[in-house]
């Protein structure tokens, strides 16, 4: 064991070695200013362990062997098929490692152990390997003109990507950034969260022991106003992907700027779930359960705006509130029957909070939850599952993204007031329509101003389907085949087959 890793062992008994550096061209240095990060247990508040956090001069090593693998032919020459299998023995050798990967992703994040080995870690796996079949299907296209000339279009890799990944999902965030990045040839710099950098460290280690080539995938830990500013600003990084609050995707459009590099920005939500009269109420009541209080709520596309139609307004604030008391078990992130287990810091814990004492203060009437859930030990970020109705437009709670464990219900009359307030945001990301008729669905589908619209569920994304949102939800798309043109350019080439008389 190096000065740059530990032994640990996790409260589930699981015991590992957790890097403590910077993955830098296929090797673990310590950062040059010899600053460190703390990650804290959520759970329990105490330390899990220190790493070393990146500066600008870190950046700059990154970047520089990022640049230099993209050039080198070991990568830049590879068969598109040889790329293919590569990225497939790195989803395989990740399953391997699932149990320590979820582990790890549990204690230092704080959701349940058994999402984070059976949702997210094959999720991780899933969309690797099916990045890894595109890598030979990348294809340019001919371009008929006349017979005097040949156009064709190259698909070609940007070069060095910056990619900045959220606290919410560390490695399930990573894997929709690597997946398209690699199969197309480009080469990454990948910034961690600094509240969760553990997780995706020990995941740097499988890079070379898969076979990537030095310098092709590089991680670092750090602070975003550190080292998230040093990558988005970087001369030698030609894109930037971010995923992350509204606020934060702001600046980073800023700087990018200042090589216009090609960015993806995958940002926040107050993603509206409207129920209808003629709707299924069992199946609205469980979805709106998964929409807002799945991952402690801290998922940017959570639905976490209901609007019901007045005729099962009462009946649908009784149902729900009764659904989420029996099924919204807050405790042990190890334990088998948590569904939610605490906020991810106390930053957040507290975010949430306040948001409750707004909601009291403004006067929506408090259904249930509404404090802190201090059942857990006495410690931990825990937070009882809170539903406010009677809820106000105007309100703070109604049009401002709190990011936990809490829900606004109101009513409506008509599908035209529906459309109408749930378009009443900053934000675009998601939206769920629930309704049985099906003429209807579509319509309110089509009319509603939001990236991605489920009709009868909520958030149950696939990887084969584009992410994304509109407005200040962000720009570009993840996932899917949509997600490969962000990380490719198109060349046209021209070719003169006449003469010139």
């Amino acid at each position: 064991m190096s000065d740059l890793s530990v032994e640990l062992t996790a409260p589930n008994g699981v015991k590992y070695t957790q890097p403590t550096g910077l993955w830098i061209n296929n090797e673990w240095v310590k950062s040059k200013s010899g600053e460190k990060i703390t990650s804290i247990n959520p759970t329990d508040e105490k330390e899990i362990v220190s790493v070393y956090a990146a500066g600008p001069e870190d950046v700059d090593l990154a970047v520089a062997a990022a640049r230099k693998a993209f050039k080198d032919p070991a990568w830049r020459d590879m068969a598109t098929t040889g790329r293919g299998e590569l990225m497939y023995r790195f989803a395989t050798l990740i399953e391997q490692h699932k149990e320590t990967l979820a582990t790890i992703e549990t204690w230092d994040n704080g959701k349940p152990y058994s999402v984070a080995l059976n949702e997210d870690l094959a999720e991780v796996v899933s969309t690797l390997k099916y990045y890894a079949g595109f890598a030979d299907k990348v294809h340019g296209q001919v371009i008929d003109t006349t017979p005097a000339k040949l156009a064709y279009t190259i698909r070609e890799p940007l070069g060095v990507c910056g990619q900045i990944i959220p606290w919410n999902y560390p490695l399930l965030m990573a894997a929709w950034k690597l997946g398209p990045a690699l199969c197309t040839g480009n080469t990454i710099v990948l910034k961690a969260a600094e509240q969760t950098p553990l997780s995706i460290l020990y995941l740097a280690n499988l890079i070379k022991e898969v076979g990537f080539p030095p310098g092709v995938i590089n991680i670092l830990n750090g602070e975003g106003r550190k080292a998230g500013a040093a990558l988005a600003s970087h001369l030698g990084v030609d894109k930037i992907a971010f995923t992350g609050s509204t606020t934060t995707g702001r600046e980073i459009m800023k700087m990018a700027a200042i090589n216009l590099k090609n960015i993806t920005l995958e940002t926040g939500g107050k993603s509206p779930l409207l129920i209808f009269d003629d709707c299924d109420l069992d199946q609205a009541v469980k979805w709106a359960h998964i929409g807002i209080m799945y991952n402690q709520g801290q998922v940017c596309s959570a639905t976490s705006r209901i609007l019901v139609q007045e005729g099962v307004y009462e009946k649908f604030v009784s149902a729900f509130k009764e659904y989420v008391s029996t099924t919204s078990k807050v405790g042990d992130p190890f334990a088998d029957d948590t569904f939610q287990g605490p906020q991810v810091t106390k930053a957040q814990y507290e975010r949430v909070l306040s948001y409750i004492e707004s909601g009291k203060h403004e006067g929506a009437t408090l259904v249930s939850g509404g404090e802190a859930h201090k059942d857990v030990g006495g410690k931990g970020f825990f937070i009882a599952p809170t539903i406010f109705s009677d809820v106000k437009d105007t309100m703070k709670i109604f049009r401002e993204e709190v990011f936990g464990p809490f829900v606004v219900v109101s009513s409506f009359k008509t599908e035209e007031e529906a459309i109408s307030r749930a378009n009443d945001t900053t934000y675009g990301l998601g939206s769920a329509v629930f309704t049985q008729n099906i003429t209807k669905a579509h319509r309110v589908a089509r009319n509603i101003e939001a990236g991605m619209v489920w009709i009868n569920s909520s958030n149950d994304s696939d990887m084969r389907i584009p992410f994304g949102g509109v407005k200040m939800s962000g720009i570009g798309r993840e996932l899917g085949e949509a997600g490969l043109e962000a990380y490719t350019n198109k060349k046209a080439v021209h070719v003169n087959l006449g003469t010139v008389l």
